[in-house]
């Protein structure tokens, strides 16, 4: 596998089993022998407060993934797998200068009722307010990404597990060839 030609962002709205699926991915790597490296894009800007110039914390979460990268990168190439959220094509442009390499971005889905099952199991009461948020985001998110023309695959997730969805993203995106 050509490792270092490109890497894999699984892409979707809140709910959808992005972080669940990244830790199983990497488990179908490892399987294989295959270097790589996994990003959840949510540890690389959550801090407060953002930056007066960054409020969204892009800059910040960009900064942060490339000097982890660049650490990865001293002991050999691997692909990066990522999970996060891409809602534009700046947005994948900037995860792709932070990698120095083309991004397959896998569109994971999932029902309305399936996400907010998901995002209900997620947060407690204690919680509510992010449980909320993440509600009120999902259907929004939901259409910017039912638009968006840069997904290489698409995967709805309602019924399998993250383990099946890894294997369904590992096989289409063939690894193997690079």
């Amino acid at each position: 596998m050509a490792s270092d030609t490109f890497g894999i962002f699984l892409n979707g709205s809140y709910g959808v089993g992005k972080s669940s699926v990244l830790d199983h991915l990497g488990d179908r790597f490892a399987e294989e022998e295959l270097p790589f490296s996994l990003f959840d894009v949510d540890w690389f800007h959550r801090s407060w407060p953002s930056a007066a110039d960054d409020p969204a914390n892009v800059l910040t979460e960009a900064k942060n993934m490339r000097a982890v990268w660049n650490n990865y990168l001293e002991t050999g190439p691997r692909t990066p797998i990522v999970a996060g959220v891409i809602e534009s094509v700046e947005d994948a442009r900037r995860y792709e200068e932070v990698f120095g390499r083309e991004l397959r971005i896998v569109h994971l889905v999932a029902s309305p009722g399936v996400a907010e099952q998901r995002l209900r199991r997620r947060y407690d009461a204690g919680r509510a307010d992010a449980l909320n948020w993440h509600l009120a985001n999902h259907r929004r998110l939901v259409a910017v990404l039912a638009h968006a023309d840069w997904h290489a695959l698409t995967v709805d997730t309602d019924g399998l597990t993250p383990a099946q969805v890894a294997a369904a993203v590992f096989t289409a995106l063939d690894p193997f060839r690079g």
